[in-house]
């Protein structure tokens, strides 16, 4: 019995494609896997194929559900203070306002805040968004939602964020978010 001469087993060698191979739109539907269709099937029941979903792809869209449940009360140089109200839109399976609108809402008053400090012509930049979920606020809660400048230099500004119950005064929510005032440096 003759033994070969590649190193692999015959169904493990390695397989070399050409550059017109990998244009080939026949070619690799030819290699797709088995399951495929399925996967395809599947990402159309939940929704990947939805004619709607490009008009939710755009740009900074999580502002437009955010706008119906956010409202500014007062603007200062280095304070900012608005209300927010816990609706079913922005809501967890259990009622309370999802962790993710929590984020969201505190992004947006922190980079408010931060804009009262930092001059127009300075580009800002995200650059740590810390959070702290201290109590859950149950559905239809009033909440204040107060942004202040812990610290602005020239290359960073440090804002915290406070979520406090309208009704009680208890601490909700905390975050800390710090920005970079100026593009990073191109090593």
């Amino acid at each position: 019995m003759a033994k070969s001469s590649s190193a692999f087993p015959a169904s493990q060698e390695p397989q070399t494609v050409s550059s017109s191979d990998a244009a080939d739109p026949t070619k690799s539907e030819e290699r797709s896997p088995p399951y495929a269709p399925e996967v395809l099937r599947f990402f159309r029941s939940i929704g990947i194929s939805d004619p709607n979903v490009e008009k939710y792809s755009s740009k900074d869209f999580y502002s437009n559900i955010l706008c119906n449940h956010l409202n500014t009360a007062t603007v200062r140089r280095g304070h900012v203070n608005c209300f927010a109200t816990v609706k079913p839109a922005i809501s967890n399976y259990y009622g309370g306002l999802h962790g993710g609108a929590v984020a969201a809402i505190a992004e947006r008053v922190a980079i408010a805040t931060a804009r009262t400090v930092v001059g127009e012509d300075k580009d800002i930049f995200l650059g740590e968004l810390g959070m702290s979920y201290l109590s859950a606020a149950p559905k239809d809660a009033e909440l204040i939602v107060d942004g202040s400048a812990v610290r602005s230099g020239r290359n960073i500004t440090v804002v915290a964020i406070e979520f406090r119950m309208k009704k009680t005064g208890k601490l909700v929510y905390t975050s800390r978010a710090t920005f970079y005032n100026s593009p990073m440096s191109k090593l």
